[in-house]
């Protein structure tokens, strides 16, 4: 079953090479020689053939900023491009970064709410690698990793979720601090420290030692259904308390959308994400969805400097934004507050 209030599932694992120093404590030299050895595993792995590698240090800052906005790296990785790679298959669903935190960060990422089918086909991918590589591993305390929090499994199992009705109500807080009592974690759009624009957060497990993968991912299961719920019922609530506010604001975004001359990343965010409720609820055909979702990636500032060469600086990059935003909503379906049910 399929919810809309999932943007996207991934599941991530955590390897280090038994013989090397953590990435943060090993010599440039090292790096290199770790990359050396996982790069030539992870091209006999038959999950990344006709894939792409690219070294961090080819890359131009541009081309670094894309990967980030498709999270298939992370900023850290980015910021740190020494010895350093990025591994991504020919579909997107894999990409393996090295010399990261660890030596190797696994991921898998796939849109919808597919964690334990993400899990199955990762966990093939590391045994395949582990084929190949000596990881660090301890009786004791499972795989070890960098930071402590990811000993044991080494698993990070997060869904990407858009809860715009739970942030309108002001009960996000009140989830926020629940979630943390549960023992997992919240966080933005891009992971830890980055803020959550669009009313889109990442819930993840924050426990890897003394659990199952199983279990982890399970655990974490029941706790998105309970906020798919949460934020189900405060829809319900908006449109019966006042729901003439809510198709205002809804309203104000469409014509922002199509109309203005300058937006922000951050402004366009904001404004893609209540025309996503607006699909939600039935204001929008379902077919806008894949749209809407694209456009939180290509309004970002590393896809738009890609779009448009001269849109070199935030102003520009704020104009040319706006003016893509304007073509692609030229053939966009209007509102029918009427098929709200």
């Amino acid at each position: 079953m399929q919810y809309p209030v999932v943007i996207s599932s991934r599941v991530r694992l955590a390897r280090n090479l038994q013989q090397y120093p953590f990435p943060s404590w090993a010599k440039i030299s090292q790096r290199c020689e770790i990359l050396a050895t996982c790069a030539e595993a992870i091209e006999n792995a038959p999950q990344m053939k006709k894939g792409f590698f690219y070294r961090m240090e080819e890359l131009s800052d541009t081309e670094r900023q894309i990967l980030i906005e498709r999270h298939l790296v992370s900023k850290e990785l980015a910021e740190n491009p020494t010895g350093a790679a990025v591994a991504i298959s020919k579909d997107q669903g894999f990409s393996i970064m090295i010399n990261e935190e660890d030596h190797l960060r696994l991921q898998m990422l796939k849109p919808g709410f597919n964690l334990k089918k993400l899990w199955k086909a990762l966990s093939l991918l590391d045994s395949t690698l582990e084929s190949d590589l000596d990881f660090a591993f301890s009786e004791e305390l499972g795989y070890l990793t960098a930071c402590p929090t990811n000993l044991g499994t080494g698993i990070r199992a997060s869904v990407m979720m858009h809860l715009p009705s739970l942030v309108l109500s002001g009960a996000m807080e009140k989830v926020v601090k629940a979630i943390g009592q549960m023992g997992m974690a919240i966080r933005g759009l891009y992971g830890e420290g980055s803020e959550a624009t669009g009313s889109i957060f990442q819930i993840s497990n924050q426990q890897t030692l003394g659990l199952s993968e199983d279990d982890i991912i399970k655990n974490l299961t029941r706790v998105l259904h309970s906020i798919i719920a949460h934020e189900q019922n405060a829809r319900e609530r908006i449109i019966e308390s006042d729901a003439s506010a809510l198709y205002d604001k809804i309203s104000r975004a469409y014509g922002l959308l199509e109309s203005s001359f300058k937006i922000t990343s951050t402004e366009a965010m904001n404004l893609l994400g209540l025309l996503r409720l607006a699909v939600d609820l039935k204001a929008l055909p379902e077919e806008a969805r894949p749209q809407i979702d694209q456009l939180f990636i290509l309004c970002q500032p590393g896809h738009i400097s890609t779009l448009s060469e001269k849109a070199g600086t935030p102003e520009k990059r704020d104009t040319f934004r706006a003016a893509y935003l304007k073509k692609q909503f030229e053939k966009f379906p209007s509102l029918e507050f009427k098929k709200i049910s």
